[in-house]
């Protein structure tokens, strides 16, 4: 074989070689979910959190606005009569939201977060997956909380709405990059917890 022939065929080999990996590593890109850090906070404590998360996974981030905000009065659990006593001690309440700037359709892992209230997830939370389809999408639940687990809210959310792909929630309270990594990792690699 001469010298021209033998760079000629090296240099063929070397080109499909690179359009070979250049495939592969498109083809790893397209076959990665679509993530998306969906939440709700009332008073920035959720917010953080979910900021941290888009920030360690790349995740879209997008807020659940309610269509009237919540005043510290709306908050105050203890009065039976504030906006926030009312809507949990009726099940069927649904507060209006804003309209969201996402696409939910194109996304197929959510990261849903949301403040524990009295053991469960605001109703806003309702009102967010009644008006969008999440079916068969994997959503992740998070929530920030003063006293409370996750685990009752979780409970509740994948009763009432069975069809979508519900993994482990997991409680997020003064968490830092390091603990947000290590959670968020095993739905990135694929491993479900379900």
């Amino acid at each position: 074989m001469n010298r021209l022939s033998f760079t000629a065929i090296f240099a063929s080999m070397i080109t499909l070689g690179l359009t070979s990996c250049s495939s592969s590593n498109a083809q790893q890109k397209d076959s990665r979910e679509k993530a998306l850090v969906l939440y709700f906070s009332a008073t920035g404590t959720t917010a953080s959190v979910a900021r941290l998360i888009a920030e360690q996974t790349g995740a879209d981030l997008c807020e659940i606005k309610p269509a009237v905000p919540y005043t510290a009065a709306d908050l105050d659990w203890r009065n039976s009569r504030s906006r926030s006593s009312v809507e949990m001690n009726n099940p069927t309440s649904r507060p209006a939201i804003m309209n969201v700037e996402k696409d939910i359709a194109a996304y197929d892992l959510i990261y849903l977060g949301y403040p524990i209230w009295w053991d469960q997830a605001p109703r806003i939370i309702n009102t967010f997956i009644e008006n969008h389809n999440l079916k068969g999408k994997r959503v992740i639940p998070f929530a920030t909380s003063g006293s409370s687990s996750i685990d009752n809210s979780v409970k509740q959310l994948k009763a009432t709405y069975p069809d979508i792909a519900w993994e482990k929630g997991k409680l997020l309270n003064n968490v830092d990059k390091t603990v947000i990594r290590q959670w968020t990792d095993r739905f990135v690699t694929g491993s479900k917890q379900r």
